[in-house]
């Protein structure tokens, strides 16, 4: 069985992160005080404290695409990755990676999408048909 992890970040306001971390991507808000606000981000503790926000920069190689680094995310059922994926785009979103399939074929075959937080926090989203699927060669 797995178990949660803890991650924790800065942004800029926690009003936009609760409209962004829980009114779009649907997570449950938790514990809070008036510097930190924590989610339940699919199942996992995900802290967000008022703070300077992580640099990133497009230096990840995957498949055909640069991906920002560092970034973060969740692996999702294909179904609640589709769900997700449709919100997202209701959301009028700008993604740095459209949702879409790559290693087609594969046994690694997944559905991903990147996009930023509102404070320019990378995240990516994958979806699996199998989850059995996630660590597969």
């Amino acid at each position: 069985m797995l178990t949660p992890f803890h991650l924790a970040l800065n942004v800029a306001n926690l009003d936009q992160a609760r409209a962004f971390y829980g009114t779009i991507l649907g997570a449950k808000e938790g514990r809070s005080t008036d510097t930190w606000v924590d989610f339940s981000f699919f199942g996992h503790q995900l802290s967000l404290h008022l703070g300077p926000i992580l640099q990133t920069q497009a230096t990840g190689k995957v498949g055909d695409h640069t991906v920002p680094m560092p970034h973060f995310g969740i692996v999702l059922h294909l179904p609640d990755w589709r769900a997700l994926a449709d919100r997202l785009n209701g959301a009028n979103t700008d993604f740095v990676i459209p949702p879409t399939v790559r290693f087609e074929g594969t046994p690694g075959e997944q559905w991903t999408m990147f996009f930023l937080d509102p404070f320019g926090n990378p995240i990516e989203v994958k979806g699996f048909a199998n989850l059995d699927a996630v660590f597969a060669t």
